[in-house]
């Protein structure tokens, strides 16, 4: 019932969770990773594909949604557009933007040699958090090899916390990264997953929340808070047969799961939710003028938007439970939650 068994009875809503309590118990998708670990370069690279085929040709129903939008993410707009996403989905730091989406790019058109030849370019989908506190983030030490090491290490399994992209992230002044949590629905009979991948990097120590509890006001007593300017991206995939449109509404509340944490949106900080939907795919050619898709009835997204806000809430707090503590550049260091764990 959204219960973390690792960490004591932490109570994240009623519906159940998947089997990994992972995005990765949606069918198809896969997460890899790429860890930089050495002295003040501790930043990575983090992949989730929707599919294990070829995303060009197989698009996804996506959708983005802005919260506050102090960030640095490529892609988003023809996401926006269009409803499809087409590229695997990448994560890194806020400078490593352009190499991670260049590395994107030639992994695509390997892929797919009639890119920009008998048919369109390819939009490359980046997203990212700023982890200068703990690395050197002017060393611009994310290589192409790193994207393509995170790209082919991508399976069913999902390492969380301080890996990957989330290697040098910071969560209400303690150690974030990556996280993540699912939850199972059933409609006609049929069982469905939420799946919820965050990058976290935001919040002010005295805000954190934890199942209701204001666990930061206690934590602030041994470390100074810290204005809220972070950021987080958080992903939400899902099998349910959900239309761009109906995607983009449960984007929306990731927000809910965020506020539950304590985060608070603050002026400088960058929440940007991206979900997608496995359930069917959109040909890059079709035959046929009119394709026909299914989607959910609206009378059912109920339980989807609990399903998202409750799996993002308890995949911010998964991305701070599983992360070590961090030292990084010029010695800043950012201890984990687990060393104030009752």
């Amino acid at each position: 019932m959204g219960i973390s068994e690792n960490y004591g009875k932490l109570y994240f809503g009623e519906l159940l969770c998947g089997e990994q309590n992972s995005i990765c118990d949606v069918p198809g998708v896969l997460v890899g990773h790429k860890t930089l670990a050495h002295e003040e370069i501790q930043t990575g690279v983090t992949a989730v594909l929707p599919h294990g085929g070829n995303l060009f040709r197989d698009k996804v129903p996506a959708a983005v949604h802005v919260i506050n939008g102090f960030g640095k993410t490529a892609g988003s707009i023809q996401i926006s557009e269009l409803g499809t996403l087409e590229t695997p989905i990448l994560l890194t730091n806020t400078l490593s933007v352009g190499t991670v989406s260049d590395a994107l790019v030639r992994y695509m058109l390997r892929q797919n040699p009639e890119i920009g030849v008998d048919t369109g370019t390819v939009n490359p989908v980046v997203l990212e958090c700023n982890d200068g506190y703990l690395n050197d983030i002017r060393s611009l030490s994310v290589t192409v090899r790193d994207v393509e090491e995170a790209l082919n290490s991508a399976s069913v399994h999902c390492e969380e916390g301080a890996v990957g992209a989330g290697r040098g992230m910071s969560c209400f002044g303690l150690k974030g990264g990556i996280g993540t949590a699912s939850r199972v629905l059933e409609f006609d009979g049929v069982p469905y997953t939420m799946g919820v991948l965050v990058l976290t990097n935001f919040g002010s120590l005295e805000d954190f929340t934890i199942c209701g509890n204001r666990v930061g006001e206690q934590i602030s007593l041994d470390l100074a808070s810290e204005e809220d300017k972070g950021s987080i991206i958080v992903l939400l995939g899902t099998d349910l047969p959900l239309s761009a449109r109906q995607l983009s509404r449960v984007a929306r509340r990731a927000a809910v799961g965020i506020s539950r944490t304590g985060g608070l949106c603050g002026n400088g900080s960058g929440e940007i939710a991206l979900a997608f939907s496995t359930a069917q795919y959109i040909p890059h050619e079709s035959e046929a003028a009119v394709l026909q898709l299914s989607v959910l009835s609206e009378a059912c997204m109920n339980q989807v938007f609990r399903a998202a806000a409750f799996a993002t809430e308890e995949a911010i707090i998964s991305s701070m439970l599983h992360a070590e503590t961090v030292e990084g550049r010029a010695g800043n260091t950012r201890r984990s939650l687990l060393g104030f764990w009752p």
